[in-house]
């Protein structure tokens, strides 16, 4: 996948007291997704713009637009992802 399609399906990471008690106990990050997405594109786009390997992705539609939930592999901590996106 080429990084600008990859841009136009992730949108932003999403964050509240909730997502980082993900990043800490369950190695997962959330992110505003395109709500046309599917979890195989936007495990790709996840995949090709941070040059992570994802375990699972789990999708939620809520008010605020469609969510992705990405469980990252263990080899890749979470934490060290939302360090240099400047979210920690």
């Amino acid at each position: 996948m080429r990084p600008e399609d990859a841009l136009k399906i992730v949108l932003r990471p999403y964050v509240t007291e909730k997502t980082f008690d993900l990043i800490e106990r369950q190695n997962k990050l959330v992110f505003l997704v395109d709500a046309r997405a599917s979890k195989s594109r936007i495990r790709r786009a996840i995949e090709t713009l941070y040059e992570v390997k994802v375990q699972t992705v789990n999708t939620a539609i809520t008010v605020v637009g469609k969510k992705a939930y990405v469980k990252l592999a263990p080899e890749n901590p979470a934490s060290d992802l939302a360090s240099k996106l400047g979210l920690m």
